[in-house]
């Protein structure tokens, strides 16, 4: 019998997606942000009467496709719509009161693609482990982000407060625990949640949170979100206003967007784009600063990142065998790393790398993994962990890149929209590992391994053969001492 359950907006009626697991699709969770409601911060959704089906995933915000070659590489699929702002429930125990552990994902996509609907993150996995698991859309690009004046920064952030609010009041009908949430995310879903664990209207609405290759360390400082705002306008031909914005057709606006992406990252000058220059993404959060979470901020963290991220976007473009060694040196001063004293020791580890080798390595670190061990040393008691399983795609060449753990932490290896990053023949022993390890952690606040701490560094390594290594890399750890 298809089940049905009563949030405070209006009886849902799910589907059985296999033996004890139920799905509730494409829940409302705030009002469509169009119309009237364009560029404000999210309203609360309508009421309805009667029992809403809730069959199919819910749309997420229109965007523009990724550009090729990231288009077949990074699942993005999944319907648009205007009524984007609604979410997706795996859950086995689909009664009241049955107090299991929640885990809620924010996706991924520079802040200006990806979907919370996308069947990558099917969470029937999750559910089948003794987890009510929730996927959220939230606004994106110039919608979610871009800086406007008279209208609320950061609104795809406040979507996401949204999402949690709803699921603090209405989780208990599906059978989860509103004490025992874990919020997760990869790359921009994770430099989320390093905003969310910095805003004091997020506090107490997650216990958990998982950080997979991001963390508290990307946005915009007002200045430099003025200049994309203005950059954007200039490019339209209108005004930099709320008002002119929302009367630019979404055929228009979209492949707008996606022309400044571009241009950001062929020319950054931070001239024209200020820290988007660096972070080569124009949308991001819009904060004064964001500073780490103090040690009493009262939520477990695990988090880590990928070894070879920056190899997705060297790979496929056919960059990484063609870089200079003076955009290498270039880069590496720019992070604020003294190149002659730098670069050596990168070159130690790897003695045979081209400049492009290096540039992944350096730009990985600054991007990716320090920032997140910055994190877990803010917080004493978190976890680290190290993805490092090289994928056989693209003739071995993608290695352990950014978004190729995300197949294992869902275990959803035989999903066709992760072959092209995973490569064929994945380990199934690799994703018990790590999908157990993310249950684990949303249970019990432990994943099965050793906290971080700055002497021991524990980090746990996912790869073929699991281990754990400790302080992995340290040298060049070291280098980043002091540099922000």
């Amino acid at each position: 019998m298809e089940p049905v359950r009563t949030t405070r907006h209006g009886a849902v009626r799910g589907k059985l997606v296999a033996d004890d697991v139920a799905a509730f699709l494409g829940i409302p969770f705030a009002a469509p942000p169009f119309g009237e409601a364009r560029f404000r911060a999210p309203g609360p959704a309508a009421s309805w009467d009667g029992v809403r089906d809730a069959f199919t995933p819910g749309p997420s915000v229109p965007r523009a496709p990724y550009a090729p070659p990231f288009d077949v590489l990074i699942p993005d699929e999944g319907p648009q719509g205007a009524d984007c702002l609604n979410l997706n429930i795996w859950t086995p125990h689909p009664t009241p009161g049955g107090g299991l552990p929640v885990m809620v994902w924010i996706h991924g996509g520079a802040f200006a693609n990806g979907s919370g609907s996308a069947s990558a993150y099917d969470g029937s996995a999750f559910a089948r482990d003794g987890v009510v698991y929730v996927s959220i859309n939230y606004r994106l690009g110039a919608d979610g982000f871009l800086r406007l004046p008279d209208r609320p920064d950061n609104r795809g952030l406040l979507d996401q407060i949204a999402a949690l609010e709803w699921v603090r009041d209405n989780i208990e009908a599906f059978g989860g625990d509103p004490g025992q949430v874990t919020v997760f995310g990869e790359s921009a879903g994770a430099m989320s949640i390093g905003a969310l664990l910095s805003m004091p209207r997020a506090r107490g609405l997650f216990r958990r949170a998982i950080l997979q290759s991001g963390a508290a360390h990307h946005f915009l400082r007002p200045a430099s979100a003025e200049l994309i705002t203005g950059r954007l306008a200039e490019k339209l031909g209108i005004g930099a206003t709320a008002e002119e914005f929302a009367e630019v057709p979404l055929e228009e606006l979209l492949p707008a967007q996606a022309e400044l992406r571009g241009e950001v990252g062929d020319r950054p000058d931070p001239a024209l784009w200020g820290e988007a220059a660096l972070n080569m993404m124009p949308f991001e959060p819009v904060l004064d600063a964001l500073p780490l979470p103090s040690a009493d901020c009262g939520v477990d963290i695990l988090v880590g990142t990928n070894r070879e991220e920056y190899r997705l976007f060297l790979v496929p473009t056919q960059r990484l065998d063609v870089l200079p060694a003076a955009k290498l040196r270039e880069a590496t001063a720019a992070y604020g790393l003294d190149p002659d004293k730098a670069l050596p020791v990168y070159a130690e580890r790897r003695p045979d790398a081209v400049p492009g080798e290096l540039f992944d390595a350096v730009t990985t670190d600054w991007f990716y993994r320090i920032p997140a061990l910055r994190l877990a040393e803010a917080v004493p008691g978190s976890y680290v962990y190290e993805f490092a399983r090289r994928s056989p795609a693209l003739d071995g060449r993608l290695g352990a890149c950014h978004a190729s753990e995300l197949a294992y932490v869902f275990d959803r290896l035989d999903d066709p929209a992760y072959t092209p990053i995973i490569g064929e023949e994945p380990p199934q022993a690799l994703a018990d590992a790590m999908h157990g390890a993310w249950v684990a952690f949303a249970k019990t606040g432990e994943p099965g391994w050793a906290p971080y701490d700055r002497e021991t560094r524990t980090t746990r390594v996912f790869d073929t053969l699991p281990g754990i290594e400790a302080d992995p890399r340290g040298e060049e750890r070291a280098l980043w001492e002091g540099v922000r």
